[in-house]
């Protein structure tokens, strides 16, 4: 060992640790192996058998060396080391003098428990045992009784199950797990333990399956009940994964459960081997009588799971608002944010279910129609189909915001497809119509409206289509209620349809032709007291279609003060028209239903809509109109809008062709096939008897009857308008400019043609001719054949009160009559004075006269002011009087005059007095104002 004065050398002296470390390191092993270890043993047998000096002061210096560095190194840990040394001291001597401190308390305390020994008596000991034991048997008293309620728990939660109390039963099952645990050390409550988890794994099932039962029955108590459970278990979340794939679980099986039992039940037998079939292809096995009920009821019950599902969602936004007041009011950070979080979850659930659900509910439904092919149904029965798709399709706007794309395209295509057949079938049954009808009156009361008919008893229900929406005024009522709040407490939007088919019956159709037997009574009295009213207007008119007289009650002056060309005043004011008139209003009825229920097909509807009316109109024009005799006098001539919609319809819709050609093409064959042949006029019709003014009833049913269906036309317009596409609405303006507006222009035609044949023009120039115009003396009387156009048209008024007591005759019909016949005899009179060989100054002036004397008497017939063509005849007349240069100027601005008759005007009438240049002059004026005509 080192003495304190060498550890000191050695610590001072200068040293090299890596020399130092490896010197420590050259040691050998074994002087580290054991403090049992001799050392000097072990360096002497370490020595050879001859020993040298030098090297064994070598090698003791080499030792003395590795002892210094080993020193060193100890000295180093030592000095390194000593404050904890000095620490730990100090500990010691603390420790020392707490032992001798509980050396005392110890010794103070057995001197007391002696004192207490020797203080306190045997009894008292036994005392406080018994009382110890005392309570230890309370508490043992207090776990048995807990162990007998935690035994009896099951029967208990059995109960509650029953009760459906899912809270309650889950909250005693948390209690008792609880509790068990406290009690797990007995044997007993171990197994209570197991069983307890079973039982709360079979509430949780029993609350899976009340929770599938709110998909169909939404009931408030029952689904606030099932919530408060899964809150208890705090699985909210894992709730609503398994509430959505209920309601899809649920429309799967209430949709084949509704067709399986129509199914069955159209089979008669209960054969299960259309259980085994899949929804698509039961859906084929429906049968057409069935159809319908069966998507009602299919509607209905999905309609229940929607209600469902809308009521679900109106829950959790109420309870949202609950727990939000409630969270307000003060809970913990951490319970909040689980809450919040809880809460945002189920919302978003819920709205992405929403969209879901409805797309679940489309696919089903256009499963089922996609089943049955729709054209085999009739027409009202495919518009209840139609009905309720819409319902059900506004069920799903209300429900999800959504537009029903997958219903609406699969509905829009076999309506489509629909419609172009059943259109075909009633334009060939149209032309079936028209080919048969007689053009009788149609008897309807006077106060018609097409809205009381049933076809249009659906525009009463929505609003009056005389508005369009547009401008219709804001309501400023509460918003629209929706199906969804209208039919919450009760009730099914799909019920409703079935009551449609049930209204009550039309009342259109007049008896007697009277409003009432008072009025009746009140007519015939009034007619018998007043005997300055017109003996044609006193006799009964009775209708021959109701054996009736249709006399409207007017009073004697009001008799008196109506003008003689209104046929009207015997008949009630009720419109003119015909059964198939009718007919066509019904089918815009029926057409107006479909469009109005599927709008997204509204322009082929208005399409075909606007080709009844064409054809209608063409048929019409065919029958009465077409007269190629009268039309080449230029003056029954339609108007150039009329002849445009003519060509169009003809063009576009009759088929002129009499047999299909078998080389035609196929898209020939198509537009063909568009396209419907012309009507013939049924042969019952007579035109030719001029004793009924050739035909004049059936012209002015037929005539009016197109104006009053133009006339309903444009009172739809604004309903049309409404449901049109924008992009299509230029369609419907030009049907209405070009076409409906038309109609009233047939008349001019049609009524030309009864003009023409009344009165008898012919005669009129005969008369005429054999009249001498070169007299020398001015005559006082006027010539025979003015009395007898005047007697023509004393018969053709006496022939007017003949027809008007079959048909009434409307004020604007018999003042084209009039007008019409008026214009043609008068043009008569000029072809008469410019057939004149011979004329003098005298005979001009019984020109004159004679014209005079016919206006006269013409406007006592007839209320039409001015006379038509009056200045025709009397600038012809006055024409005569005229000087050279003055004719050269009337030629050339008074072209209404034919060739002959300019002609004739001036080599007879002023061959007098003009000479023969000047005459062959205005003959060249007028030859060059026909040049352009030729």
């Amino acid at each position: 060992m080192l003495t304190l004065e060498e550890f000191r050398e050695l610590r001072e002296q200068p040293c090299d640790p890596q020399a130092e470390q490896e010197l420590i390191n050259s040691i050998e092993q074994v002087y580290f192996s054991a403090d049992s270890f001799d050392i000097v043993k072990y360096e002497l047998e370490k020595l050879p058998p001859v020993l040298n000096l030098q090297e064994l002061e070598e090698y003791r210096d080499k030792l003395k060396q590795q002892q210094a560095a080993v020193s060193k190194k100890v000295a180093d840990l030592i000095l390194e080391k000593q404050p904890a040394y000095v620490k730990e001291l100090e500990r010691v001597t603390s420790l020392q003098t707490g032992l001798q401190l509980a050396a005392v308390i110890c010794t103070n305390g057995r001197r007391h428990l002696n004192i207490a020994k020797e203080g306190f008596t045997q009894a008292s000991l036994g005392l406080l045992a018994n009382q110890r034991k005392r309570q230890l048997l309370i508490g043992l008293l207090k776990s048995l009784r807990t162990i007998k309620t935690l035994q009896r728990t099951d029967v208990r939660l059995s109960e509650m199950l029953e009760e459906e109390d899912y809270p309650g039963a889950i909250q005693l099952c948390l209690e008792c797990q609880k509790a068990a645990s406290t009690f797990k050390h007995y044997s007993c409550i171990s197994e209570l333990n197991s069983k307890l988890q079973d039982t709360l794994e079979q509430i949780e099932e029993q609350l899976d399956v009340a929770l599938s039962k709110i998909c169909k029955n939404f009931d408030i108590n029952h689904y606030t009940k099932v919530q408060q459970a899964y809150r208890l278990l705090g699985k909210t979340q894992t709730a609503m994964d398994q509430l959505h794939m209920h309601f899809t679980q649920a429309i799967h099986n209430t949709v084949f459960q509704v067709v399986l039992g129509y199914v069955e039940l159209c089979a008669g037998n209960t054969d299960t081997k259309f259980q085994k079939l899949q929804y698509k292809d039961l859906c084929t096995h429906v049968t057409p009588d069935s159809y319908i009920p069966c998507l009602a009821d299919l509607c209905k019950a999905l309609w229940e799971v929607m209600l469902s599902y809308y009521r679900t969602m109106e829950w959790h936004e109420k309870h949202d608002n609950e727990d939000t007041a409630s969270t307000s009011e003060g809970t913990s950070m951490m319970g909040t944010e689980e809450t919040n979080f809880d809460r945002g979850y189920v919302k978003k659930k819920l709205e992405h279910g929403l969209t879901r659900i409805w797309q679940d509910v489309q696919l089903k439904v256009k499963t089922y129609l996609l089943g049955t092919d729709l054209s085999i149904f009739k027409y009202d029965d495919f518009i209840f189909v139609l009905d309720i798709i819409s319902r059900l399709m506004q069920v799903g706007e209300e429900f999800c915001g959504s537009k029903s794309e997958v219903l609406q395209e699969s509905i829009r295509k076999q309506s489509v497809n629909y419609f172009k057949n059943y259109h075909r079938t009633r334009l060939d049954e149209l032309r079936m119509f028209l080919e048969n009808e007689t053009w009788e009156l149609c008897p309807v009361k006077s106060n018609f409206s097409i809205l009381q008919l049933h076809e249009f008893k659906f525009m009463e229900q929505s609003r009056s289509p005389s508005v369009s929406p547009s401008k219709q005024p804001v309501s400023t009522s509460s918003k629209t209620v929706t199906l969804f709040e209208q039919y919450c407490s009760g009730g099914n939007p799909f019920e409703i349809q079935a009551n449609h088919k049930d209204e009550e019956t039309e009342d259109v159709l007049a008896s007697n032709g009277y409003e009432s037997d008072e009025q009746e009574k009140s007519a015939y009295q009034e007619y018998d007291s007043d005997s300055d009213v017109p003996e044609e207007l006193k006799r009964d008119y009775v209708d021959e279609q109701t054996g009736d007289a249709p006399v409207k009650s007017v009073s004697r002056e009001t008799l008196k003060s109506r003008k003689k060309s209104d046929y009207s005043l015997n008949k009630v004011n009720a419109p003119i028209l015909t059964n198939t008139t009718l007919n066509v209003i019904r089918l815009v009825g029926k057409y107006m239903q479909m469009m109005n229920i599927l709008k997204p097909i509204a322009f082929d509807v208005i399409h075909f809509m606007s080709q009844l009316f064409d054809y209608y109109l063409y048929a019409i024009y065919t029958f009465f109109g077409r007269n190629d005799s009268l039309e080449s006098t230029g003056l029954g001539l339609s108007s150039s809008r009329l002849r445009t919609t003519l060509n169009r319809i003809q063009e576009s819709l009759i088929d002129l062709e009499v047999s299909a050609d078998p080389t035609a093409t196929l898209t020939a064959a198509e537009e063909r096939k568009e396209k419907v042949p012309s009507p013939h006029l049924s042969h019952l019709v007579v035109l030719t008897s001029g004793d009924t003014l050739y035909g004049l009833a059936e012209r002015v049913v037929a005539t009016e009857s197109l104006v009053f269906l133009a006339e309903q036309f444009e009172f739809l317009q604004p309903h049309l308008d409404a449901v049109m596409p924008a992009v299509k609405k230029p369609f419907l303006q030009q049907f209405y400019s070009q076409t409906v507006s038309t109609a009233s222009e047939l008349r001019k035609p049609i009524y030309w043609i009864v003009a023409g044949k009344a009165i008898d023009y012919e005669q009129m120039l005969l008369l005429m001719a054999n009249v001498k115009w070169d007299v020398k003396e001015i005559m006082s009387q006027h010539n025979i054949y003015v009395d007898a156009l005047l007697k023509e048209f004393e018969q053709f008024n006496r022939r007017l009160n003949e027809v008007s007591k079959r048909v009434r005759i409307p004020l604007p019909v018999s003042n084209i009559l009039w007008e019409h016949c008026i214009r043609l005899a008068n043009r008569t009179i000029v072809e008469g004075y410019a057939n004149v060989k011979k004329c003098s100054n005298e005979g001009r002036a019984l020109m004159q006269l004679d014209f005079q004397q016919f206006l006269m008497k013409l406007e006592k017939l007839t209320d039409i002011r001015p006379i038509p063509d009056k200045e025709f005849v009397e600038t012809y007349i006055k024409a005569y009087y005229l000087t050279e240069n003055d004719m050269e100027r009337w030629i050339k601005e008074h072209r209404e005059y034919s060739t002959k008759q300019l002609t004739n005007l001036v080599n007879v009438c002023l061959g007098s007095h003009i000479n023969k240049k000047a005459r062959q002059k205005l003959l060249a004026a007028i030859d060059d104002i026909d040049r352009p005509k030729r």
